[in-house]
């Protein structure tokens, strides 16, 4: 009896052993992984480098209302490899690109702004490049005084206020690409510029980073050779780059990730609010909110300059899409995303009754209302004329989510520049004042442009 209580003991003080070792290596594990997670964090926050947005700016961009970043490719020769020229001393932006993120994270919309584009620069205050008084000149020479002056240069030329910048140099997209394993593209028949070191076939292919940044740059292997030429195989990598990071084969390999996260913030000069590890993640959430087939590249409608036919002004166009990013509405109302409903919009939503009051007291305007709401696919239970004069428009709303959603889509589809206010009503009811005509924004035309979705087939 005793030889079996001592077995039992030992039984049980070698489970105990074995518990207690399996305790102390799993917190042996976790120790490590917080070590090495903190190792990387410190590495990767210490990547990042910060210039100024503005000569004099600590305001809080308000991302409720969408947000504007400024992406710059830098062609500065100060690099390690002699690839990409000899060292000028010269930094000019090689590709411009204003990206917006919609309110709502709905879509976001990436608009190219050759870098040939010529515009009476403003002046600039010195951020560390130097400072410069202004004149006319071409909009990638402004990146020389450092990149407040290329985001002073592109505010005045789009009337768009911008809440960050990122600059990222030629070796940095090479890292970049090269840490994400190669981006795939595909070609319509075989390229070769020498002046870019672009020797690639037709048919599709995996690119390194050295031969998807000669196939953004090359001029001379497309179109006329102009700036122009290359936009639209910028888009084409661009979109090869959202499909690739987007994928499994960099989100499930943390080696892969963590070699993508380095090599990007090693690449990156940004402003000061965006230049910790949770800024950039805060903005990576709001992207990747955003269906890859909800994201598109566009070339800024442009014509020829006046003064020099191989430079380009902005189009009459121009100025109605970089309008529509500022009111927060999509660029171009002729494409799928920019239907009255959203990315985020639940189809349902679209079914809750709606009331159409006339008090403006003029005659059918309640019934063209309703007539206009019910081909948007809304449905309007009454309409009625108001008892009293009503000076102002109201959209008023019950207090749920589902009435928010269908009235901030239907003001959209309405074309009606207004915000809902809860109120003791049962239904969505909108109360035409005589100020209705002054809420109607510009009229929705499409814009001719040369675009791409990121989710689209490389080959199409």
């Amino acid at each position: 009896m005793n030889s079996l209580r001592t077995a039992s003991a030992a039984t049980r003080n070698s489970k105990r052993t074995r518990r207690r070792m399996f305790a102390i290596m799993a917190a042996a594990l976790v120790l490590a992984l917080l070590v090495t997670a903190g190792f990387a964090f410190l590495r990767l926050q210490g990547n990042i480098s910060v210039s100024a947005l503005r000569a004099s700016d600590s305001e809080i961009p308000d991302s409720s209302e969408g947000l504007s970043v400024l992406v710059l490719g830098s062609d500065s020769r100060d690099f390690s490899s002699t690839g990409f020229g000899s060292d000028t001393g010269s930094r000019r932006s090689d590709s411009m690109l204003l990206v917006h993120v919609s309110p709502g994270n709905e879509r976001i919309e990436a608009i190219q702004i050759p870098r040939d584009t010529v515009m009476q620069l403003p002046a600039c205050a010195d951020t560390g490049s130097g400072s410069y008084a202004g004149g006319y000149g071409m909009i990638n020479s402004a990146l020389n005084y450092g990149p407040a002056c290329s985001v002073a240069a592109v505010e005045a030329l789009t009337a768009v206020r911008l809440d960050h910048f990122i600059e990222v140099d030629f070796e940095g997209f090479i890292s970049i690409i090269d840490a994400l394993g190669g981006v795939k593209v595909c070609l319509a028949q075989p390229m070769s510029d020498p002046k870019a070191n672009l020797d690639l076939p037709a048919g599709r292919q995996e690119l390194d980073g050295t031969d998807a940044l000669a196939l953004a740059r090359t001029r001379h292997a497309v179109g006329d050779g102009s700036d122009l030429a290359r936009l639209g195989n910028q888009q084409k990598v661009m979109s090869a780059i959202v499909q690739r990071a987007t994928s499994k084969e960099v989100l499930a390999r943390p080696d892969r990730l963590y070699s993508f996260l380095d090599a990007t913030t090693s690449s990156m000069t940004v402003d000061p609010q965006l230049s910790s590890l949770q800024d950039l993640a805060s903005l990576a959430a709001r992207i990747k909110e955003v269906p890859t087939d909800k994201i598109v590249f566009m070339t800024m409608p442009n014509q020829p300059a006046p003064s020099n036919a191989n430079r380009v002004v902005p189009a009459p166009d121009a100025a109605l899409i970089f309008d529509r990013i500022k009111r927060g509405i999509p660029v171009n109302p002729g494409s799928d995303s920019a239907s009255g409903t959203t990315a985020t919009e639940k189809p349902a939503s679209r079914k809750l009754p709606l009331s159409i009051v006339n008090g403006a007291q003029v005659s059918g305007l309640a019934g063209q209302f309703a007539n206009d709401a019910t081909k948007q696919g809304y449905t309007v239970i009454s309409i009625a004329t108001a008892a009293t004069l009503q000076a102002q428009t109201k959209l008023l709303i019950p207090d749920t989510d589902d009435a928010r959603s269908t009235a901030a889509a239907f003001a959209k589809a309405m074309n009606l520049d207004i915000k809902a206010s809860v109120a003791e009503v049962e239904s969505i009811e909108l109360i035409l004042g005589q100020d209705y005509q002054d809420l109607e924004r510009p009229e929705k035309k499409p814009v001719q442009l040369n675009s791409r979705i990121a989710d689209q087939d490389l080959c199409g």
